[in-house]
Parts: structure tokens; C-alpha cells; sequence
């Protein structure tokens, strides 16, 4: 009660002042006036969606936020507003004066002199509710309002946030940034996983296909990113992928972004993990610095004991073991699995999830797998029976697999033989083209970047760290 009558007591001394006339408003987002910490009565305009209403006698105060920041920016107005059509989830658009507020909650707060409805909101039948906290399977069956909630608008800052960290790291670090093509002839994973592209048009030849080739969505721009290393020493792309992959499950989804890199003149795995485990790290301290109010609502209600799990991986060195040695592992393992380990076979989720936690819940580097698992691009190490490849993955805890790379095969005897005993010859003539014109040792990875966002914030399923999400069944908006 002491706090609502200093309020008043505010509100009153406030409005008993003039108000001025001269000069526009300007405009601020919510995080900008949040960030006044010495308002003195400067004219703003702020612009954005009703969170709450509440009324006390004379005075009335609405939460307003533009989705700049988690905190809302208390907007005090004279009860003469309440007549208005105030109610959560509308539009507006407030001018007034950012003054101190008597609140400890906030240090500034927005004194009304016009409120303006842009859209009204049936709050009755909105789907969400004030102070109403929605599992995220709930949020998932609308994913055209769900970007209106609190942990869904937290999560997007984060992605956002992420997405410049990542950028920001490889410009730091020399790379060009490619943008390497969506539509391609190519399926650079070589699992048949494929998105067929084709003219909605039924087209005069039916037999023809409109780029002479069958065309793809992509899976991967790793190919375009070797082409480019024969001219650039360090590259980068960060985009769509798309993954004709009949699943449901809580890690994979039709179409997912992914970070992929490719470095010229290296030699060693070693080279390739340091980059690796640099950008996972250097991007987590820049969104943990950046969005420190986000990160926290989804370790608090999201994820309670991965903002330590995650303090853990970032102040660790990330461990190295053999695919052998993981198998090794495994089969000593007391747990029952459902896919029992064998070398030669993949490693599963289970596995991965096993290794990582049998590591000390430390994100690990699992390398030298057999060469009949990976595709033909991939390195021979020279040894065996049975061979293995220079190939690499990093495995994360709650997710698994995070990273994927290995060194390129750049000896042409050696591609050679692996696209004749795959009978690819013809198709990736191109491929061999760059080794015998100036090819040079090289290697690359490629990042998931939704399911990075699942390893930081603790998200369990993929779903809900990407705004539209696409899966089997399932391409709603």
C-alpha cells in the first residue's frame, strides 16, 4: 500500500506540471528508454504491444513492449485513458515524457500525454493469457502468435544474438563470407535425403527438367565452399538446409540452418578442432553477455542446472577421443542400448549422449572414423585394415552430435578410386577438376545452428528454437 500511494503521490506532482508542446517526440524502442538512466521529462514516442493493464484510482498503468527486451517499459497514464480499448495483446502507440521512477522495479517509466490504439486484441479469446506460463508444446500449435510470449520472444533474441556472434566471430578471424546456393544438382552428404526442385507449371517437354539436370534443395554447401577455397584460404557460409528426413524426433526438422566453414592449407584435425571449439565458445560468451535476461528466463523456467552445465563446457578443454576408442567404451558401458555398439556401425543419439556423459558432461571430439561410414570426400588416414578417414564430430551434452568435419581427400589417385567404387565419376568430374588446378591440403566443418541453440539454452526439442518450424506432416504458415 506505502508503495501505491508514493505512486500516486508521483503521478499527482507529475501531472500538475504543464505539459510541453514544442518540439516532436522522439522515437525509442523499449530497450532504448529502459537504457535512460537519468530521464529528465524528454518527449518520446514509443510503439509497441500492451502486456498488462491495471488500474489504481486516478492512475493507470499499462506494461508495454516492443520485443527489444524481455522487461517491459511502464507506461502511467491519467484514468481518463481507461475508456480507451486498453487491453493486453493491443497495439499502441504512446507519446509522453520519460521520467524517474518511484518504483525500486524500474528506473525510468513512461508519464502518458497521448495513447493511441494502432490494433485492438480480442483478449478473450487470444490464445495466451497475463502471468499465464504455456509449456512449449502448448506455444508450438501457433506459431503465428506464440512469438508474443515471453520464453518464445527470449529464445528469438537469443538466435538473433547468436547469429551476429557467429558472424562477428569469423570476420574477426580472416574468413569470407560465401553465399553458396539453395537450389543445386548436387547431394553433397550422399544419403538421398533430397528435396527435389521443380516447376509448379506443367512445362511444354514434360520429359525435360527446367535446369537441363534434376535439381535439389541443398543439404550442405560444403561443395561450394571447396570450390571457393582454391581462391580464398579461409570461407564461411551460414544458411538454409534442407533434409527429406522422415522424423519426428526432438533434434531433427525438414529444413534447419547450418554455420559451415572451410579452410585452406591445413593438415591436421587439431587445426579444424581449435577453430571449432573457439567459435562454440567465443559465440556463448558474446549471447551470455549480450543476453544475459534471456538466457536467464530459459535456465530458470526452461532448463533449471544448464546455466552451470553450460558454465562447465565453456571453462573446460574440450576432450579427444577415437572412434575406436569410443566404441571401446561403449561396449564396456553397463547401460543397455537399443542399437548394441559394433565398430563399423554409426554411432547413435544414445551413444553419443553415453560418451559425453562418460567424459564428464564435457563436449567431445570423436575422430579417425571407418571410411565406409562417411562420404567420399572425406580424407583416407592411410592405415587399417579396416581404413578409417580424417573425419570428426563433436559431441555435445543434451544433444549429441553438434559439429561435423573432416580433411578433404585432396590427392587425386585417392578421390578417384573412392568415386569409382561409388560410380560418381561422371557426376563430380568438377570435383576432380579442382585437384588437378592448383588444389592444396583442406578441411571444414559444418555446425548445426539449432541445435547449438538446444546445447546453450537448454531446449529439449528442436521445434522450439526456430520460428517456423518444417518437419514431416508438418508446414503450417
Amino acid at each position: 500500500m506505502l508503495a501505491a500511494r508514493c505512486l500516486l503521490r508521483a503521478w499527482r506532482s507529475c501531472s500538475s506540471a504543464p505539459r510541453p508542446t514544442a518540439g516532436p517526440a522522439a522515437a525509442l524502442s523499449v530497450r532504448a528508454a529502459l537504457a535512460v538512466r537519468s530521464p529528465g521529462g524528454e518527449r518520446v514516442k514509443v510503439q509497441g504491444w500492451i502486456r498488462s493493464v491495471r488500474s489504481q484510482k486516478e492512475v493507470l498503468f499499462l506494461h508495454v513492449n516492443d520485443g527489444s527486451s524481455l522487461e517491459n517499459l511502464q507506461v502511467v497514464a491519467d484514468s481518463s485513458f481507461a475508456s480507451r480499448d486498453l487491453a493486453f495483446g493491443s497495439s499502441v502507440e504512446v507519446h509522453g515524457q520519460l521520467v524517474p521512477s518511484p518504483s525500486k522495479k524500474q528506473n525510468v517509466e513512461l508519464k502518458a500525454e497521448k495513447i493511441e490504439v494502432v490494433g485492438n486484441c480480442d483478449a478473450k479469446t487470444f490464445p495466451f493469457k497475463y502471468k499465464e506460463r504455456y509449456p512449449l508444446e502448448y506455444l508450438r500449435q501457433f506459431p503465428h502468435l506464440r512469438c508474443r510470449t515471453n520464453v518464445q520472444g527470449a529464445i528469438l533474441r537469443v538466435r538473433s544474438e547468436a547469429t551476429a556472434a557467429i558472424h562477428s566471430f569469423f570476420k574477426e578471424s580472416g574468413f569470407v563470407h560465401i553465399h553458396t546456393p539453395i537450389i543445386t544438382s548436387n547431394d553433397c552428404e550422399g544419403a538421398g535425403e533430397l528435396f527435389q526442385v521443380e516447376p509448379s507449371s506443367k512445362m511444354q517437354v514434360p520429359e525435360e527438367n527446367f535446369f537441363n539436370v534434376p535439381a535439389f534443395l541443398t543439404v550442405s554447401g560444403q561443395l561450394h565452399l571447396e570450390v571457393m577455397s582454391g581462391a580464398f584460404t579461409q570461407v564461411f557460409t551460414f544458411g538454409p538446409t534442407f533434409r527429406a528426413e522422415n522424423s519426428q524426433s526432438r533434434r531433427h526438422l525438414a529444413e534447419f540452418y547450418m554455420v559451415e566453414a572451410e579452410i585452406s592449407f591445413v593438415e591436421s584435425l587439431q587445426d579444424l578442432m581449435k577453430v571449432m571449439e573457439g567459435l562454440f565458445k567465443t559465440t556463448t560468451m558474446t549471447v551470455l553477455s549480450n543476453c544475459p535476461e534471456d538466457v536467464e528466463l530459459c535456465h530458470r523456467f526452461i532448463a533449471p542446472g544448464q546455466k552451470d552445465r553450460l558454465e562447465h563446457m565453456l571453462k573446460n578443454n574440450f576432450l579427444i577421443i577415437s572412434y575406436t576408442e569410443a566404441v571401446e567404451i561403449l561396449k564396456r558401458a553397463s547401460q543397455n542400448f537399443t542399437f548394441p555398439p559394433e565398430w563399423g556401425a554409426d554411432l547413435h543419439t544414445e551413444h553419443e549422449k553415453y560418451l559425453v556423459k562418460h567424459c564428464g558432461n564435457v563436449p567431445v571430439f570423436v575422430v579417425n572414423y571407418p571410411l565406409t561410414l562417411k562420404p567420399f570426400y572425406m580424407r583416407d588416414n592411410g592405415d587399417g585394415p579396416p581404413p578409417t578417414v580424417a573425419a570428426v564430430d563433436l559431441l555435445v551434452p543434451g544433444v549429441g552430435e553438434l559439429f561435423g568435419g573432416s580433411l578433404r581427400e585432396e590427392r587425386p589417385h585417392f578421390l578417384k578410386q573412392q568415386l569409382a567404387r561409388l560410380g560418381l565419376t561422371e557426376t563430380y568430374q568438377w570435383y576432380l577438376d579442382l585437384r588437378r588446378f592448383g588444389s592444396v591440403p583442406h578441411g571444414g566443418f559444418g555446425m548445426g545452428f539449432e541445435r547449438y541453440l538446444q546445447c546453450i539454452l537448454g531446449v529439449d526439442n528442436i521445434k522450439d528454437v526456430i520460428p517456423f518450424p518444417r518437419f514431416t506432416h508438418s508446414c503450417l504458415l
